[in-house]
């Protein structure tokens, strides 16, 4: 009997030792703690994401910074006069005038954004100074185009003879009704993966096409348009930023990848998430989100047919796909 008690009251010490050893025992999900690949990725939306991805990897394919590609990437439809969805020659709002978003964020999860910047052929690098130089995460509006006065950036027109033509021909009519897959909402999101296994991403945009002056986007909001997290993966979105900020879409597919998801998948309920919270509005529109893992997978989803992204790896030299959708 002596015995039996002996044994039980062992048993019990081990067992209390077992679970205050574990209390110290952190949880870790596979892609918290991962094997890195060290092999570069980008990838980015839409068919300009070719572009943007060819100048990502001149850094990215040399061993440099994410975050250094990422902001050269998507500089190439900021300065494109023909991309009327970015940067210069965007169409305007309804009152005529071009304002840009852009966002920024890093591996460490320092992050910069812009809203309502007019003027300024690239917001993504006001957004990166607006990281780097200030104690804020975002600037809009006048204060936004002070700031990038007063770091060297040139003042300029940003309405184009195109643009100006187009915002005239609607002006005849003034109906706003967005179209899925057009030029409306074509931001341009990337997130890169470089050989330190390290992730950054951006995003930038002019915005809906003759929106109401001072509308803001998704585009410029960290965790809506672009979300970074280093241990994890990142994602980017693209298309009506409403429905995106409605969900926080970009932290969502993040999160749903640190529960074991993979980018696609995470993607696929995101999007899901939209079709159950606007039934209703989620056919007439497009969203589409992007998203790439600390092990270097990736995916996307969006709710229409005919959303393209573009990937660029050692394995994969810039190739366009379409990406699976709900509808």
């Amino acid at each position: 009997m002596a015995k039996n008690e002996h044994m039980k009251t062992s048993r019990r010490k081990f067992l209390q030792s077992s679970a205050a050893l574990a209390s110290f025992v952190p949880f870790t999900n596979s892609l918290a703690d991962p094997k890195p690949v060290n092999k570069p990725l980008v990838v980015s939306t839409w068919n300009f994401g070719v572009g943007a991805n060819a100048e990502a990897w001149k850094i990215l394919g040399g061993g440099g910074r994410a975050l250094d590609a990422v902001e050269a990437g998507v500089q190439i439809p900021e300065g494109d006069p023909k991309i009327t969805s970015v940067g210069l020659g965007g169409l305007p709002d309804r009152d005529g005038r071009v304002t840009l978003d852009a966002c920024i964020m890093d591996e460490f999860a320092n992050c910069g954004a812009v809203a309502f910047l007019e003027h300024i052929i690239h917001p993504i690098s006001v957004a990166r100074k607006v990281m780097e130089k200030t104690p804020h995460v975002m600037l809009v509006g006048e204060g936004a185009l002070q700031f990038a006065l007063a770091n060297g950036f040139k003042k300029e027109n940003l309405l184009t003879k195109e643009s100006e033509q187009a915002w005239r021909e609607w002006l005849k009519k003034a109906e706003y009704k967005p179209v899925a897959n057009f030029e409306n909402h074509d931001t341009i999101g990337m997130v890169a993966l470089d050989k330190m296994g390290n992730l950054s991403g951006a995003c930038t945009t002019s915005g809906m096409a003759f929106k109401m002056h001072g509308r803001v986007g998704d585009s410029p909001i960290i965790g809506a348009g672009l979300y970074v997290d280093n241990e994890i993966g990142a994602a980017t979105s693209t298309g009506i930023g409403e429905e995106v900020i409605r969900i926080v879409g970009s932290h969502l597919v993040v999160e749903l990848m640190r529960q074991g998801r993979t980018p696609a998948d995470a993607c696929r309920q995101a999007v899901e998430r939209i079709v159950k919270n606007q039934p209703a509005k989620s056919k007439e529109i497009q969203v589409g989100f992007l998203a790439i893992n600390k092990n270097g997978e990736n995916g996307a989803f969006a709710l229409q047919k005919g959303f393209t992204y573009a990937v660029y790896s050692e394995e994969i030299p810039n190739k366009l796909f379409e990406a699976k959708s709900y509808y």
